[in-house]
């Protein structure tokens, strides 16, 4: 008897330490659905099927309308650093514009996708040869936010950027056309 009780106790005390931060972020999420925010997130990043072979980190800022529950337009700035092995080196930057599309789960849980347009500079270094290559490419990704304080939001998510460079540019140095980015980040987004 003396094991029922400890493991009913351990139970009431996991469920509570779980479900203690979502009753109250519920109870305080009445809010306009509506208004300009700001946001800004921490990441990381791994390169393939390109030269790139590491993972980095990368840093975000965003401003957007959120419309309704449902819908918001967002133009981000994201640094990618610098990247690369000895020889193939490259750094990646650039401005993203975006639709979100969200579904509410609950008062203060979503998941949503976006998709649109990444306008980037990729400086590239190989073999002491220099390029850069400016373009716009689409993107893609998909996350989960959940609302902290009436006008505060965590969020994580996941987004796959495409970015080109020109083989020929490199004398056969470069096999391949450029790498697809798969990146992952946490950040915080301030609805006013």
């Amino acid at each position: 008897m003396n094991s029922a009780i400890r493991f009913t106790s351990a139970a009431l005390f996991t469920a509570s330490f779980v479900t203690a931060p979502v009753a109250i972020a519920q109870s305080n999420v009445e809010r306009d659905q509506s208004g300009p925010y700001v946001s800004g997130s921490y990441g990381g990043y791994k390169s393939h099927g390109g030269e790139f072979e590491d993972e980095n980190d990368l840093l975000g800022a965003a401003v957007g309308y959120q419309f309704n529950p449902f819908f918001a337009l967002e133009a981000e700035y994201i640094d990618f650093g610098n990247f690369g092995e000895d020889d193939v080196e490259g750094k990646l930057k650039g401005f993203g514009l975006s639709a979100v599309g969200r579904l509410p789960l609950t008062d203060s849980f979503g998941v949503y996708g976006k998709a649109g347009a990444f306008a980037s500079a990729f400086d590239v270094d190989v073999f002491n040869e220099s390029e850069t290559y400016d373009e716009v490419s689409p993107f893609v990704g998909a996350g989960v936010d959940f609302r902290v304080t009436p006008a505060l939001t965590a969020f994580a998510e996941y987004n796959r950027y495409n970015v080109d460079i020109d083989k020929e540019d490199f004398n056969g140095q470069v096999t391949n056309s450029g790498p697809e980015f798969d990146t992952g980040r946490v950040g915080l987004k301030y609805q006013f």
